[in-house]
């Protein structure tokens, strides 16, 4: 499967797209974890993670394909524009 990593999480990996073996998502979020150590955890535990465009239906016991694409967002910050 495929992992696309952004904004934070993509700096805290040092990449922005991966291959992952893993049966459902909670494998995969357990190597993400264990292969870029505790930094990308701290962000991880902050982020929104959907399968294929979607959220996971099943949550953590999600099954997981080979042709299938993991996105892992962190929340997104912005301003106020104030009164215009």
């Amino acid at each position: 499967m495929t992992v696309r990593l952004f904004a934070a999480a993509r700096e805290a990996a040092s990449c922005s797209r991966l291959r992952v073996e893993a049966g459902d998502l909670d494998e995969a979020l357990r190597r993400l974890r264990d292969r870029f150590g505790p930094q990308f955890a701290a962000v991880l535990a902050g982020c929104r993670v959907w399968l294929n465009g979607d959220e996971p239906a099943g949550g953590g016991a999600t099954p997981l394909a080979d042709g299938d694409e993991l996105a892992v967002l962190p929340p997104v910050s912005g301003g106020s524009l104030g009164a215009l």
